[in-house]
């Protein structure tokens, strides 16, 4: 049975953000996850507070969260890789810490960043490994993992593949830091035109995480043309044995009218 975790920052979006924990579980879902959910890096106590109610009071499990990104509306894809922005993705670590540990959450992902004008490939890509490696010892004090995905649609985002992704994992590795992890996002990967099944094949057992939406159009599952039930399979079968993320857009009345309710509540 797979375990569905729904992406609250993309689905429910008809609703307040702190709404949105309610409402999965009111849909018949045990788990959630959020990209991050203040507008700065270091929200206030009171922010901070009244996201963690929101969860607990919803009585669902926060799966995963995303660090700091900086501005998503205005294009901003992470932080981890940008000199300019080393400050703010520091402080960050903390805030996430503190917040993962307080509602049990384990996953974690950083977006890398969009490559800096006036920046070297080398520079940028030292800065990064630094980054994940220092969020990776500092999560780990909670028992959590890093995630670092490929990412579509944004032309200057250096990892849009899997071997690419990989490559920085492999340098984070060699630092002694064993928690920083692929997060398999079959949308992402499809539309940059990588080999998904080929992905899965040599990799499932390493993933840290999955995300799915269809493609083309990042809808829910049967709106496109990607074998995601078997590639869920496919994985389970490699190793991966964690929550599957409802990461997809739709304007259906009912977002999760594809899924049959009782399989969306299961613990991972």
């Amino acid at each position: 049975m797979n375990s569905y975790t729904v992406n609250c920052s993309i689905l429910l979006d008809t609703l307040p953000l702190l709404e949105r924990p309610a409402a999965a579980r009111e849909a018949g879902f045990t788990g959630v996850e959020f990209w991050w959910p203040f507008p700065t890096a270091v929200p206030s106590d009171a922010e901070v507070d009244r996201f963690v109610s929101a969860i607990t009071d919803a009585g669902v499990q926060l799966t995963g969260l995303n660090f700091f990104a900086g501005d998503m509306p205005a294009g901003d894809r992470g932080l981890v890789s940008i000199p300019s922005r080393k400050g703010e993705f520091t402080d960050n670590i903390d805030v996430v810490v503190g917040i993962g540990d307080r509602l049990g959450c384990k996953a974690f992902n950083a977006l890398y960043g969009l490559r800096p004008e006036g920046v070297s490939e080398q520079e940028s890509d030292e800065l990064g490994v630094q980054n994940l490696t220092a969020a990776g010892r500092a999560v780990a004090k909670i028992g959590g993992i890093v995630l670092l995905e490929p990412v579509s649609g944004a032309p200057s985002y250096p990892l849009k593949t899997a071997d690419q992704t990989f490559a920085i994992l492999d340098r984070v590795a060699a630092q002694g830091v064993d928690n920083v992890r692929f997060l398999a996002d079959f949308f992402h990967l499809s539309v940059n035109g990588d080999d998904v099944p080929a992905v899965i094949a040599a990799h499932a057992g390493d993933f840290g995480h999955i995300q799915i939406a269809d493609a083309p159009g990042r809808g829910e599952p049967g709106t496109g043309q990607l074998a995601l039930s078997q590639w869920i399979a496919d994985s389970r079968s490699g190793g991966y044995e964690d929550w599957i993320g409802l990461e997809y857009k739709t304007a259906a009345a009912d977002p999760f009218a594809w899924l049959p309710r009782e399989q969306r509540g299961q613990p991972a």
